[in-house]
């Protein structure tokens, strides 16, 4: 079974990459931004926009560098009204045969993404780092949990202990 083609694919085949870098601005088309807005959970993806840059290294590795806009709306987890939000963020990833991945994770590095076939998609490297960035819990301005029940001093799963180290302090 094959895996499903990306919504915002930008294929850059490695023939095409030089000694100078490559760079490339791209933006997701209003399709594109309805089937990553589904994939990523999203009431709607509005501007999705990178500026991207390949490099050759030495090595046999290459860098991509990339910085990224997005508009979108959320549904709030408390109301489920839909909240607008933004982000602007960059990263950076290294790409390379599986046999050049290093040993360590040193979190200073760029993440190692192993080369396979003939081209890099750019375009759901950037996908991917904007799920990244979404909020993982969207809230409206204003919105609060109530809570009706509020829990009694003592009560809770470690009361016993509580209790119990009382009682031997005394």
């Amino acid at each position: 079974m094959s895996d499903p083609a990306p919504e915002f694919s930008r294929l850059v085949p490695l023939a095409r990459l030089g000694a100078e870098p490559f760079r490339q601005e791209i933006a997701a088309g209003e399709g594109e931004r309805a089937a990553l807005a589904r994939r990523f959970g999203l009431v709607a993806l509005d501007r999705l926009t990178a500026v991207v840059e390949l490099r050759h290294e030495t090595g046999g590795t290459i860098l991509l560098i990339a910085a990224f806009a997005a508009e979108f709306a959320q549904e709030c987890v408390v109301t489920l009204e839909p909240v607008a939000g933004g982000v602007e963020a960059s990263f950076a990833l290294r790409y390379g045969p599986p046999e050049n991945e290093p040993e360590s994770d040193d979190d200073d590095e760029p993440a190692f993404e192993p080369l396979s076939g003939e081209a890099i998609d750019i375009g759901e490297a950037v996908a991917q780092e904007f799920s990244l960035s979404l909020p993982p819990f969207p809230r409206a301005p204003g919105a609060a949990i109530e809570d009706d029940a509020p829990e009694a001093a003592g009560d809770g799963p470690f009361a016993p202990l509580g209790r119990r180290a009382r009682r031997e302090t005394e």
